[in-house]
């Protein structure tokens, strides 16, 4: 995951300052995530969860990204792309229904564990710690390809997202 959003951010950084926003939110959702889960270069002795306190800063971290992308980038990448190009509206509307599978995961994460210490047992929350992760790397790359698409659509023309 952490990889893909430094590529991410070498190949479209300074393009577009919204998505040069959203993709350091991302990395630092992804940093949130790499810590709770225990994953290097952040191990820690799993006997134990997270404390409620790191559980909730990774949900708002994960709330604000899903905002941002749902509130504010992909409706300025389909706003601009309109203008320029149709193709990454199609991609859009074929992909918008896979990343909704990742924000309803993401959501009933956060209802579930954010605010509830005492929902917290180590199996089910590592569980679906886990599901949310692989729900996350999926919905990057789909991110990933409406931003490109929007990257290709640019010419001399700038879009100022």
């Amino acid at each position: 995951m952490y990889t893909r959003v430094q590529q991410a951010q070498q190949e479209w950084g300074g393009s577009l300052s919204a998505i040069d926003g959203w993709l350091d939110e991302r990395q630092q959702l992804i940093v949130s995530y790499c810590k709770l889960a225990s994953l290097p270069p952040f191990e820690n002795d799993r006997s134990t969860l997270p404390s409620q306190q790191q559980v909730q800063e990774f949900c708002q971290l994960l709330l604000d990204y899903l905002s941002a992308g749902h509130f504010e980038v992909y409706e300025r990448i389909i706003t601009e792309s309109d203008t320029k190009d149709n193709h990454c509206r199609q991609l859009a509307e074929k992909l918008y229904p896979k990343i909704s599978i990742s924000t309803d995961l993401a959501l009933a994460f956060n209802d579930k564990y954010a605010d509830h210490l005492s929902t917290r047992q180590s199996g089910p929350f590592d569980l679906e710690l886990s599901e949310l992760g692989q729900a996350l790397e999926e919905r990057f790359g789909y991110e990933d390809e409406l931003i490109n698409t929007l990257y290709k659509t640019q010419t001399d023309d700038p879009i100022s997202v």
